[in-house]
């Protein structure tokens, strides 16, 4: 008997234990319930585009996206992550007031209970992405947590030249659309910089750039033609026009407007720093290192006039020479070394020109590096010689290559004419060395004589590492 009141004790304690634990589970669960984060992607083709146009985009995204939630929600237990995705198509060639106006109502109509909004958007789906947003239309200033923007025309292009000095906005409507409502109008005059600038402050915009080698590069022209030639562009808009300050800047290569939508590498890769910007891996923007003008005129003789020039160095030391022969009899001659020895990192170039110097009186006889094979030794030899009674004075400057830093690389490089006359060009650019933290151009240009010019600047950018977490941005909502 003794036995079989133990034994129903026994029991007691364990279902009492039981009902301990369960009810400790439940306190704890309703201390810290799940919680659900959502992601709402919502794609927007460009001009002359249709749904299908980003459908290698959105599938790549899809597919990459199960390893990023998978490693989120092993990070953060308590949450889960919800995806949705938004994909319509727009009149294609209306005005950026009447775009937005469609993808706010779409949005709030399909998306009506949605927040934490995605937008990628490619070239005017992209600019009028950000036009929504800044503009707040349908409230979705306080929806929108991210705008992406693939080859969008943010900056005005009424400023870009055209073959043959036509019109941006009559190449727009001959050759980008086979009818228009305004969009032409507002891709070339309307300067979506502002906006960028609102977003990129108080949400987030990752901007997607890609270009030719040179202005006058035979990679992306329509037809053979270089319609814009003297901008380095892909295909459609010049490379220099698809971001703005706010932006942070990811170039993706030598990629035309469109390449995305057929390249399965090139949706991969778009997919992949989008998914990292959103889930806080490591991308490297584009950030501008080093820019600088240069500029050249033709003679008077005619035919062309070729140049070829090194840009992207830093000026070591300059300074002026001056000799005076006080003889009245005799030519005096001088050997001068000039510069510094040591200086920080190799040297590059040198210029050497007379300020005051008379023909047949007085002359620059030789000029060159000391030491012409050490490229650590950044001084002149230079060996000079005047008349009877008169005076000389050079002027002499010395470049070094004025590497990164290391572990910095460079990224990619921007050359454009901003003003001249016709027959100008700039034919090729390249790395001047294959060391990834020289920031150097060559630059291969000419002009058609007698006197025709060209002014053109040149931007050299490097890496830089950058670590975007927006998902953590973005509150948690009760499951």
């Amino acid at each position: 008997m003794c036995k079989g009141i133990l034994k129903r004790f026994s029991w007691l304690i364990a279902i009492g234990l039981c009902l301990q634990i369960s009810l400790f589970s439940s306190a704890q669960a309703a201390e810290d319930p799940v919680q659900v984060k959502e992601l709402n992607f919502v794609f927007l083709h460009g001009a002359g585009g249709h749904v299908c146009t980003l459908q290698l985009l959105a599938d790549s995204i899809m597919e990459q996206l199960p390893t990023h939630i998978h490693d989120y929600e092993q990070a953060n237990p308590d949450t889960r992550i919800r995806v949705d995705t938004l994909q319509r198509c727009y009149p294609n060639d209306v005005d950026i007031d009447t775009w937005a106006s469609n993808i706010a109502h779409t949005i709030n109509k399909h998306f009506n209970d949605k927040k934490n909004l995605i937008l990628i958007g490619h070239s005017m789906g992209g600019k009028a992405a950000l036009y929504t947003v800044a503009q707040n239309l349908g409230d979705l200033a306080s929806k929108t947590v991210l705008v992406v923007t693939i080859n969008s025309p943010i900056k005005s292009l009424n400023k870009y030249y055209v073959i043959g000095g036509g019109s941006v906005l009559d190449y727009c409507r001959a050759r980008w659309l086979l009818s228009d409502r305004g969009v032409c109008n507002s891709a070339v005059y309307y300067d979506s910089s502002q906006d960028g600038s609102w977003v990129g402050s108080n949400k987030h915009w990752l901007a997607f750039t890609s270009g030719e080698t040179a202005p006058l590069s035979e990679q992306f022209n329509v037809g053979g033609v270089d319609t814009l030639p003297r901008n380095m562009d892909d295909s459609a808009i010049p490379l220099s026009a698809q971001y703005s300050d706010g932006a942070d800047v990811i170039y993706y290569g030598e990629h035309g407007h469109s390449d995305f939508e057929v390249s399965d590498e090139i949706a991969g890769f778009i997919a992949d720093q989008t998914l990292r910007y959103l889930f806080g891996g490591q991308i490297e923007c584009s950030v501008l290192a080093r820019s600088g003008v240069f500029e050249h005129k033709a003679d008077w003789l005619l035919g062309t006039d070729y140049w070829e020039d090194i840009v992207g160095e830093v000026l070591a030391s300059s300074d002026r020479l001056w000799h005076i022969n006080q003889s009245r009899t005799r030519w005096q001659e001088w050997q001068d070394v000039v510069g510094e020895c040591p200086a920080e990192g190799k040297r590059s170039s040198y210029q050497v020109s007379p300020v005051r110097l008379f023909p047949f009186f007085t002359g620059i006889k030789e000029w060159h590096w000391l030491s012409p094979d050490n490229p650590e030794d950044h001084r002149l030899y230079l060996r000079t010689r005047a008349a009877p009674g008169s005076y000389l004075e050079v002027e002499w400057s010395v470049y070094r290559r004025g590497l990164l830093p290391e572990g910095i690389k460079r990224d990619h490089y921007e050359v454009e004419i901003v003003t001249g006359t016709p027959l100008t060009k700039i034919e090729r650019v390249s790395w001047a060395t294959d060391d990834p933290r020289d920031l150097r151009l060559r630059i291969w240009s000419e002009a058609e004589s007698p006197f025709r010019w060209f002014k053109a600047e040149w931007r050299a950018y490097s890496k830089e590492s950058r670590q975007r977490k927006v998902i953590d941005e973005i509150p948690g909502q009760p499951n």
